[in-house]
């Protein structure tokens, strides 16, 4: 048995954390690079101390927490500062991974949900990438729908990461979570079989 490491995307409103949690359902391992993201600038980390060096008092609250919205205030219009982040927290995330991604059991199927794997280069460093799609008109739906936002505001977010076409060259399996509930759990429970097949493979 071998530890099979799968990297997951997804652009914004395609369904990509439905799939992780299918995908952890049927055994996998899902590690979040989102919850990486908020663990390497917790408190008392070195990311959050270098963090308010960069940025200044201003992105802390008052217990010492992150204050997130401030931060984003700073880093969204500049795209130096937001280099600048990305260059604190990104090698954090990546490391926060990989030492949980080691730490796996033999015959483990570990997936790294990370919403940004195409536009960071990041899929040749998997031996399996899964891309979650679904068309431009589904996701705005959903976005409206499900995180209130406006539709300007969800067709920028979309135009803010890789074309669909990019992102789609990426996979080695394409899930399109265009149609039912049902349909994507027959997709995934598919997929699940093919995935932990190769485990078994030397």
């Amino acid at each position: 048995m071998r530890t099979l490491h799968v990297g997951l995307t997804g652009g914004i409103g395609a369904g990509k954390s439905t799939v992780a949690r299918l995908l952890a359902g049927h055994g996998a391992i899902v590690l979040d690079a989102d919850l990486a993201a908020r663990a390497v600038v917790e408190p008392g980390t070195e990311g959050l101390a270098e963090v308010a060096e960069a940025f200044g008092p201003q992105v802390l609250r008052a217990d010492g927490s992150l204050d997130r919205a401030a931060l984003a205030s700073v880093v969204f219009a500049d795209e130096e500062r937001r280099k600048r982040l990305n260059a604190i927290v990104h090698p954090r995330v990546r490391a926060w991974m990989a030492e949980r991604a080691a730490a796996a059991p033999d015959g483990s199927v570990v997936v790294q949900d990370i919403p940004l794997l195409v536009e960071g280069g990041l899929a040749p460093l998997f031996e399996f990438v899964i891309v979650v799609d679904a068309d431009d008109d589904t996701r705005i739906a959903r976005l409206v729908r499900d995180r209130g936002m406006s539709e300007p505001e969800a067709r920028a977010r979309i135009a803010a990461q890789a074309p669909r076409e990019q992102r789609n060259a990426a996979a080695d399996r394409l899930i399109d979570n265009s149609g039912t509930a049902a349909e994507l759990d027959e997709a995934v429970a598919q997929l699940w079989r093919e995935l932990d097949g190769k485990t078994a493979q030397s």
